[in-house]
């Protein structure tokens, strides 16, 4: 079962790199344009910064990621 887990509580540079994998994984859209890696890093922090995103941990998997707050709970 996965747990939310508090983004502030990440220490920065894995915070960066959860978040890097997340907006280059495959399947992430953002739109009809292309945005590089940078844009897409500061939209999810920032998404995160405003509670539209949080970040999971499966402890089955031992595996964290970021889902977007519509998503699921």
């Amino acid at each position: 079962m996965a747990v939310r887990v508090p983004w502030q509580r990440l220490d920065p540079a894995t915070l960066r790199r959860l978040v890097e994998e997340y907006v280059t994984r495959d399947g992430t859209d953002y739109g009809l344009r292309e945005v590089d890696v940078e844009t897409r890093v500061a939209q999810v922090l920032s998404a995160l910064r405003r509670g539209e995103a949080f970040v999971t941990f499966d402890s089955r998997l031992n595996s964290a990621t970021i889902i977007k707050a519509t998503d699921g709970s």
